[in-house]
């Protein structure tokens, strides 16, 4: 019995490779792209500990919990590492971090998330990369839920690590991630002795015998499914074209935002600027003596497929999250939500209005 999934043909060197070129064109990078047989916290870590050891003093920025992350490996590696941390609720500036780095001028590497869909913040990285170039340290960025909801441009920002994942905005598989690396990236690396070598963590692994060997070569049996799902996400999205794909993000965010607004209940946007708020999600603060995981509970009894989730931790008290992304950036979606945590108030009863955040979602998606 044969099945279009399991009795595929073997993918070629030149296929995987074809399939590189076309997420280098979607970050608009003439960098190196690998693409990482995992999901993206395989490349986060493994440009970590590539890039970092104990000569190395890093300013790690943390608007969300990835950031705490990264701090984490960093120190593993031997760092001297500084903590910028900004409340969940707003985004880090260009100003922030200019003067982290003025206070520390030694630092020699920055970590930054670009949008924590955890949170709900997205963080001003064209601005930040300034910064970080004038500086001249290796600027690393986590680009996983950012990409397709908002411009991801690592060689315009000057991003010598960016880590980009298919499974939020790009609509595609979780079991695949990629990575560009700019030549400076990999200089760093080849000059660590505690860089992983002949190991799964390895970019320099790829570096030295797929790309330096002309990609003729994969180094091990390619995630083949996962692979194909990837080229076809890229496919989809080239075929409805990438503005397209982040406008209707944006409109998202926005009708979410004005929606819940306009819902009343108590119900608040926990980012609290709207220039601070993230396309790829939208997190909202639930009403006081409302616990946040119950009232999500309770809204998706009416229907198990909303991108409805409570936040992570300790947030799941007061946090709520609207995933809007990659299929769920639509005007449905954001108004099967509103309606139902609308419902899910009113019956803990708390005075909502439903048709004002419909008109509202209406009104704000463009």
């Amino acid at each position: 019995m044969t099945h279009p999934f399991l009795d595929l043909a073997p993918l070629s060197a030149d296929h995987f490779a074809s399939i590189e070129d076309r997420v280098a064109r979607l970050l608009g990078t003439e960098q190196d792209v690998v693409i990482m047989q995992g999901e993206a916290l395989l490349p986060l870590e493994g440009a970590i500990r590539a890039t970092a050891g104990p000569g190395t003093t890093a300013l790690n920025v943390i608007t969300g919990p990835y950031g705490q992350t990264f701090g984490d490996w960093l120190r593993d590696c031997g760092a001297t590492v500084y903590d910028l941390a900004v409340p969940y609720h707003t985004a880090v500036t260009a100003d922030r971090i200019r003067q982290a780095l003025a206070e520390h001028p030694e630092t020699d590497f920055v970590s930054l998330v670009h949008a924590e869909a955890a949170t709900g913040n997205t963080n001003p990285v064209a601005e930040i990369g300034e910064v970080v170039r004038e500086h001249g340290a290796l600027f690393y960025l986590d680009a996983v839920a950012s990409v397709g909801a908002e411009p991801v441009l690592p060689d315009a920002w000057g991003v010598d690590l960016c880590v980009i994942g298919a499974q939020k905005a790009m609509g595609g598989p979780a079991g695949v991630s990629a990575v560009s690396v700019s030549e400076r990236a990999w200089a760093r690396m080849a000059a660590n002795p505690r860089a992983p070598r002949r190991s799964y963590l390895s970019l320099l692994d790829w570096k030295e015998r797929w790309i330096d060997g002309g990609r003729t070569a994969l180094l091990h049996a390619p995630a083949q499914l996962e692979m194909l799902a990837l080229e076809a996400c890229v496919e989809r999205i080239e075929a409805e074209g990438l503005e397209s794909v982040m406008a209707r993000h944006a409109s998202a965010a926005a009708a979410t935002r004005a929606g819940a607004l306009a819902l009343g209940g108590g119900l608040e946007p926990y980012v609290r600027e709207a220039r601070d708020a993230a396309p790829v999600a939208t997190t909202l603060r639930a009403p006081s003596g409302v616990l946040a995981s119950e009232l999500v509970a309770r809204a998706l009894r009416s229907d198990p497929t909303l991108p409805l989730a409570a936040g992570g931790g300790a947030l799941a008290k007061e946090m709520i999250r609207v995933n809007h992304y990659g299929p769920n950036a639509t005007p449905g979606a954001v108004q099967g939500s509103l309606a139902a945590l609308g419902s899910a108030l009113a019956e803990q009863g708390l005075e909502v209005d439903l048709e004002s955040a419909r008109q509202a979602v209406e009104g704000a998606w463009k």
